[in-house]
């Protein structure tokens, strides 16, 4: 594959055809839809849950503790 690159050969180079339906085509858009709506559902799962250990890094240094950790002992939340 690299001389055929090399030397411009892309004939020699196999080649794959997809035909595809409407509602094969209408499918893949919907699907491709829903990663990306999801992609943001993660994205944003994500930053709450940054935002939620840097409040509690906050709460526990306000509150006197050494540690975010020991701070979730005393309220007996899981870490």
């Amino acid at each position: 594959n690299e001389w055929i690159r090399k030397y411009e050969r892309k004939d020699l180079m196999n080649t794959r055809v997809m035909i595809e339906t409407k509602d094969e085509i209408t499918r893949i858009k919907a699907l491709q839809k829903e990663i990306e709506q999801l992609k943001k559902l993660l994205l944003k799962k994500d930053m709450d849950q940054l935002v939620d250990d840097a409040y509690l890094e906050v709460a526990a240094q306000k509150l006197g503790y050494k540690s975010v950790l020991e701070l979730k002992k005393k309220l007996n939340i899981k870490p």
